[in-house]
């Protein structure tokens, strides 16, 4: 098969490893880079170009490694290859969906998928009365396309929630309240599921000085064993997003796993070390099994 890796690079460990496994597996690999590449309507057919190289009929199927900064942009290219009829591992709907925090949390919450109490309000005239929606501090604040922990922040105290949700408002900044979960314990799950399986999972836990779990934030990880429910929850979230692989962040609360959000491009640096499973692998395994369906 000729498959082709949508991402700004190909010196990404993710990336690399997914083209490394494609190629191992005796298929042709072509790093193309989404920001480069353009539409061109009006045609009896749309044309995907790459720069001045036309690649519409060029492949078989593409794998999304989108950047947030590039969202809407690369979903669009993604998009057109949908209906240009060519298998992807992600929906171009469910890469934006999955990149917007309250986007994914809304449709989780509809399909009955268990979330913590979350709000999100442009009003800040009564950011005192959003906390207390919540149960009061600690809360945590977000910004509703941040990724890696960037953009997470707990404020300990009413007075620091009101500052810093204030200060975000003023700058327009599209923000999301949470409420904190203590008992999770500065720890989360992340899940990798590949077409409807679950291929990999792994318990992060934070650092002494910071509650966030992000692997790339110096989280220990370390590999995990998932109840019927997380399973459950990963699985379905991942099919409600029209996802093909995704990173599946889970909470465990009191009251159940909670799911936190859905990543639609996930690192597997991390995963890959500590579980020893080639997630990269499992990738290439789902596109040898699905591309060709969806080619006319």
């Amino acid at each position: 098969m000729d498959i082709a890796i949508l991402s700004v690079s190909l010196n990404v460990y993710s990336t690399a490893r997914i083209a490394e496994e494609f190629e191992r597996a005796g298929h042709y690999v072509e790093h193309i880079d989404h920001t480069k590449c353009s539409v061109q309507l009006g045609d009896d057919k749309p044309q995907i170009f790459f720069g001045t190289e036309n690649i519409t009929d060029e492949f078989d199927a593409i794998v999304p490694r989108i950047g947030t900064t590039v969202t809407r942009h690369g979903a669009a290219i993604v998009k057109q290859f949908e209906m240009n009829h060519i298998f992807s591992t992600a929906k171009s709907l469910g890469i934006i969906r999955a990149r917007n925090k309250v986007s994914t949390l809304q449709m989780m919450s509809k399909k009955g998928i268990p979330v913590p109490k979350t709000l999100f309000s442009i009003n800040p005239n009564n950011v005192a009365d959003q906390i207390e929606l919540l149960g009061g501090a600690p809360v945590i604040i977000k910004l509703q396309e941040g990724t890696q922990g960037k953009g997470v922040i707990l404020a300990e105290s009413k007075k620091s929630a009101k500052s810093v949700i204030d200060t975000l408002y003023n700058m327009n900044t599209s923000i999301l309240l949470q409420q904190y979960i203590e008992e999770a314990n500065g720890e989360d799950l992340r899940i990798i599921v590949v077409g409807n399986k679950i291929v990999a999972s792994m318990k992060r836990t934070s650092g002494l000085d910071d509650f966030r779990s992000n692997v790339h934030r110096g989280a220990e990880t370390q590999k995990v064993q998932l109840t019927p429910r997380e399973k459950f929850i990963a699985v379905n979230a991942t099919k409600h997003l029209g996802l093909g692989v995704a990173g599946v962040d889970l909470i465990r609360s009191k009251n159940g796993p909670l799911l936190i959000e859905v990543n639609a491009s996930p690192g597997l640096k991390g995963i890959e070390a500590v579980t020893g499973v080639n997630v990269a692998k499992h990738i290439v395994q789902y596109v040898e099994k699905h591309s060709g369906r969806n080619r006319k």
